[in-house]
């Protein structure tokens, strides 16, 4: 995901002067929730680091260190008082409290996986963290999930742009990865709607399968 004052440029330029902060900072807060494009920070870490600007271990020390600190601090948003804002902001788009408390269901059953692989998926690796202390996640289950994936998506994400950097433009390769994102995020959609399409059968089934027959 891209925005107009975060630019690829305008962070390329952030990490040439501020190094290792902005890509501590900038996915500590994507993390927490805040909508920043933390997956081409981190591709412009692992870039800078190809290219010899930046050390390769610092720079994936700062990815993970930045995103295990932003989804705990998610967590624990989420954990406070996320479902009663949740509550409001369902109520100001109309949308009822029954099906509220089925996402909240469908990512309590899955949370592990959520918090894993959600990092690769648009929209899901910012509000995995605070979906997770809604849905009441155990947090030593939580940090686990959260650490493990953290260390594998920084390890892909700089990996990725520190060798295929240098034969593939940055802009190129932020452009493929939105486009994953995108498409991972489609299918998590289009899962939950069957599944949850497939619930409401089931229930109805059983709601007529239990009336009298005359």
């Amino acid at each position: 995901m891209s925005f107009e004052l975060l630019s690829l440029e305008t962070i390329q330029e952030l990490a040439h002067q501020y190094g290792y902060w902005v890509i501590f900072s900038g996915i500590a807060l994507e993390n927490t929730g805040v909508p920043l494009p933390g997956e081409t920070i981190t591709l412009v870490g692992g870039f800078l680091a190809g290219s010899g600007e930046l050390n390769y271990w610092f720079v994936l020390a700062s990815a993970i260190t930045g995103a295990v600190l932003g989804d705990n601090c998610g967590y624990w948003i989420g954990k406070i008082g996320g479902w009663s804002f949740l509550l409001r902001l369902g109520g100001f788009f109309r949308i009822p409290e029954p099906q509220l408390v089925e996402v909240k269901r469908q990512f309590s059953e899955n949370a592990a996986r959520a918090v894993f692989f959600g990092r690769f998926v648009a929209l899901l690796r910012i509000f995995a963290g605070p979906m997770a202390g809604i849905a009441e996640m155990p947090y030593s289950q939580f940090f686990l999930c959260n650490l493990a994936g953290a260390a594998v998506w920084a390890s892909v994400m700089v990996s990725l742009s520190f060798f295929v950097g240098r034969i593939i433009p940055l802009e190129t390769l932020v452009s493929w990865m939105a486009k994953f994102g995108i498409v991972a995020l489609l299918l998590v959609i289009a899962w939950i709607g069957v599944s949850m399409w497939l619930e409401s059968r089931k229930i109805k089934d059983v709601s007529i399968s239990d009336q009298p027959s005359e």
